[in-house]
């Protein structure tokens, strides 16, 4: 019994890094008629276009090129949010993304201009 057990909490953990790198799940549902859904599925397919960018084989810029898409796509989902979400909380904290997120790609831009990327 303790060797299934060992067998099985391997098996596990060896998939568990296969498992964190599987993007599939991010597959958005076919149109479906709601305005809210549909920003969303756009700006995700858009995020993800985006983030497969050529990659250079510079961790740095590579790192830094994949993120830009990566924040703007948060940046365009806390807008959906703003326009179609109902909930005071979760619009505040669809600004702060903004924000934040906002100024983070203002940083990773002027990075890439000062580092050749």
């Amino acid at each position: 019994m303790k060797t299934l057990l060992l067998a099985a909490s391997l098996a596990i953990g060896l998939a568990i890094p296969a498992l964190a790198q599987d993007h599939s799940g991010h597959a958005m549902p076919a149109a479906t008629g709601n305005a809210a859904t549909e920003a969303f599925m756009a700006a995700n397919s858009k995020m993800h276009q985006d983030m497969s960018a050529e990659l250079t084989g510079n961790a740095d810029v590579d790192f830094i090129r994949s993120m830009i898409p990566h924040h703007q796509g948060a940046v365009e989902m806390a807008r959906i949010e703003l326009e179609h979400g109902t909930d005071p909380e979760v619009k505040a904290l669809a600004e702060a993304i903004i924000a934040a997120q906002e100024e983070e790609i203002a940083w990773m831009q002027a990075w890439l201009a000062k580092n050749g990327g």
